[in-house]
């Protein structure tokens, strides 16, 4: 595996995103990998993820997500296979969409209205993404986020609409999750559960290996020295305080990790804030956007991949969208100073 880029100028002609992934995932340039699963997994993955759901009528119970991790080896050898493959490679796009996960969109309630509001009993759908956060590392969360539930809702709230976080509804700026945390989540997962009314809320994500050819060898520079400072995002509240200055750019920078947040990193030099307008431009050159409809789980590799969301228009019926939220991280140990009695959730 090798994501090392030929850098060019800025100047230079960008190539097109290419299709990632091979024809049998049916992969588009538009989409980057999509992973389909055959109606057989399917059905084997809702049997599962029912028996697991059983065990226990809490989430956030942590022999639950122990029962997860068993159940996890138990899912279809394609779907994990898949899962196991992404943890290793994330590929230039640095997203995955896995579609046809049985949600039980039929039995669903109404999509909930009220700010911070979470998956605490457990379900199918909260039992689909603790296994697969399995597969992927472990289940993490925040205490001063959603008070630190495994399982979120991603839903419109009223009054929230202007609101950058997932309470609201206009355009969503590109970031990464919590880029202002030492620990901040290896992986991003968002589940479908019902699409918007009109089917216009795309997930839009960018990757910096894609990003980065287009960017001068002095905004390079410039990304990669410290000169940066990110606030936490509006759903954490007044806990905590920005991260220490931080470059953008990071590790081997052939293939770097990217850290940022178009609503809370600012740079702090006349340089640091030229070369954030370039990567701003550079990553709504090589963006996606997918359209996520029921059963559709979209996994973000965090460190080179940010992600955001068009604008859509709810309603407040009942039918509005409903996405759910699980955070992963790769090596829980490296987190052990935050996390109280070695839990899955990270306090300040």
């Amino acid at each position: 595996m090798s994501h090392a880029v030929q850098v060019t100028s800025r100047e230079a002609v960008p190539a097109e995103p290419a299709a990632r992934a091979s024809a049998a995932e049916g992969a588009s340039g538009a989409q980057g990998a999509v992973f389909t699963l055959s109606p057989a997994d399917a059905a084997e993955i809702s049997r599962v993820a029912q028996r697991l759901a059983a065990v226990s009528d809490r989430v956030d119970d942590e022999r639950w997500v122990a029962a997860a991790r068993t159940a996890w080896e138990d899912l279809p050898r394609a779907f994990r296979c898949r899962i196991r493959a992404f943890r290793r490679d994330s590929g230039p796009a640095g997203a995955l969409v896995v579609r046809g996960l049985p949600v039980g969109e039929g039995e669903l309630p109404d999509t909930p209205t009220v700010r911070g509001s979470v998956q605490r009993a457990t379900s199918r759908s909260a039992a689909l993404l603790v296994m697969t956060a399995c597969g992927l590392g472990d289940p993490a969360a925040f205490r001063a986020e959603k008070s630190g539930a495994l399982v979120q809702d991603v839903v419109p709230v009223p009054g929230q609409e202007d609101f950058q976080g997932n309470a609201g509804s206009v355009d969503l700026l590109m970031h990464n999750e919590n880029a202002f945390h030492a620990h901040r989540p290896d992986h991003v997962m968002l589940l479908c559960l019902r699409p918007d009314h009109e089917r216009v809320a795309g997930l839009r994500t960018a990757s910096v290996r894609e990003a980065l050819p287009l960017l001068s060898e002095r905004t390079r520079e410039a990304l990669a020295r410290p000169e940066f400072s990110t606030q936490p995002p509006p759903s954490f509240g007044s806990t905590g305080g920005p991260a220490p200055d931080h470059p953008v750019l990071d590790g081997d920078l052939s293939d770097p990790d990217v850290r940022v947040d178009f609503a809370a990193t600012e740079g702090l030099t006349p340089a640091a804030r030229t070369a954030l307008t370039e990567l701003s431009g550079a990553l709504d050159e090589v963006a996606r956007t997918v359209l996520l409809t029921s059963g559709d789980l979209a996994i973000v590799d965090n460190h080179v991949t940010l992600h955001g969301r068009t604008a859509f228009r709810p309603r407040y019926d009942g039918a509005d969208r409903w996405l759910q939220r699980s955070f992963v991280l790769a090596d829980l140990r490296r987190s052990r100073g935050f996390r109280p009695a070695d839990g899955y959730v990270l306090a300040p």
